[in-house]
């Protein structure tokens, strides 16, 4: 489509198609590829990020086409905030093309910042203003939608950070238990959310496992998850029994009003007594592996999410023999859109595992077969197996 022959609709159309999302890579791409178009040609962009100048990107057309990169590279570094008084640039046409070739530059600018250039050129037809400023309206578009990616993208860092921080690592478990855990932000994205996994050392050789679920996702869950991580560890420390740390922490999160609610599950695992106790906050059962790689899921008494004040907890006690593992886990490794749960369980407990791996092979096993890394929440795994005096 010729610059001449669009309409003001057809324009306004056109111009949606440049900042569909929040990344700026995907902006730059939308952007050379309407203004290919709108006027023809090839079109690329050379961001600028403070002062590192990238080479040409997103190239929509016939790179041979593109101006010398050292014209526009220069372009893109001298481009910013005009002197006081004068009108920027919109455009700069290439000294450089032969008479039949044309090409140019308009600046990604937006309030006083400068992203880089959009660079376009064709051979054979001269250049009309009319062209010259459908292309500097085009750049002008994207340039804000790359200011706002980039603001996202910083707040996301800066968020990402402060949650990594919260989400710590968890404490080490007596010798005699070996575990392993992994976590996986919803998407394969870089924000964690209220998903966590702990372990504290108890008396007599016994370490008590524990995984967490805060209700919703972001910055806010992983506040409430460093919440409840603490009151756990504080609550534990007295070597209660499982549905009594339950009962604990459910009692000061209800006087909290602000607090989320969220679903925990503790395992009590004692190897001197080839055991483990299990309780439930309205979790998922853990599923346990016998060394033979069979698995099977462990049923436990299911009491209400942390922070309803209802109480209610109780606890169970079963077999775990060295060389049986036990992996606990947060919904997101097994829900899937418009499935029951119950079958979201059994596809985990058909998984089988070929015996003699280590638990890291375990949980890459169970995370690849669920499909794990495309996920819609996010997931915590934590796998445990007592080892043989």
């Amino acid at each position: 489509m010729a610059a001449g022959g669009a309409g003001l609709s057809v324009l306004r159309e056109a111009l949606a198609g440049i900042g569909t999302t929040l990344d700026e890579g995907t902006t730059c791409a939308e952007l050379t590829r309407l203004a290919v178009r709108l006027a023809g040609g090839t079109a690329a962009v050379i961001r600028r990020t403070g002062r590192t100048i990238s080479g040409y990107e997103a190239i929509t057309g016939d790179a041979d086409a593109l101006p010398d990169a050292r014209w526009a590279t220069a372009v893109a570094r001298e481009t910013g905030t005009p002197a006081l008084g004068a009108e920027p640039e919109p455009w700069l046409e290439y000294p450089g093309a032969t008479r039949t070739r044309i090409a140019l530059c308009a600046p990604l600018t937006s309030g006083e910042e400068a992203y880089g250039v959009l660079v376009w050129a064709r051979s054979g037809q001269p250049l009309r203003r009319a062209e010259a400023e459908l292309l500097s309206l085009l750049a002008e578009r994207a340039a804000s939608h790359i200011r706002h990616a980039r603001a996202h993208a910083s707040v996301n860092r800066t968020a990402g950070d402060l949650q990594r921080a919260l989400l710590s690592e968890p404490g080490r478990p007596h010798p005699n238990l070996d575990i392993a855990v992994r976590y996986l932000p919803a998407g394969g994205g870089v924000l964690v959310g209220g998903d966590w996994c702990e372990t504290v050392r108890l008396h007599f050789g016994r370490t008590l496992l524990v995984v967490g679920d805060v209700m919703g996702h972001g910055l806010e869950a992983a506040v409430d998850m460093s919440v409840y991580r603490s009151s756990l560890r504080y609550i534990a420390a007295a070597d209660l029994p499982p549905h009594r740390v339950l009962r604990q922490m459910d009692d000061i999160a209800s006087r909290e009003a602000d607090l989320r609610p969220a679903t925990c599950l503790l395992a009590r695992v004692d190897p001197g007594r080839h055991q483990v106790t299990l309780a439930s906050a309205g979790h998922l059962p853990p599923v346990r592996i016998a060394s033979g790689g069979e698995a099977a899921m462990v049923p436990v008494p299911v009491g209400p999410p942390l922070g309803t004040g209802l109480g209610g907890y109780e606890s169970a006690t079963y077999p775990l023999a060295a060389g049986e593992t036990l992996v606990l886990f947060t919904d997101g490794l097994v829900e899937r859109r418009g499935e029951d749960i119950d079958r979201s369980l059994e596809r985990l407990a058909a998984v089988r595992f070929p015996g003699g791996e280590g638990l890291d092979d375990v949980l890459d096993i169970i995370l690849r077969r669920l499909d794990a890394e495309h996920a819609e929440d996010d997931v915590a795994a934590l796998a445990c197996r007592p080892l043989s005096r």
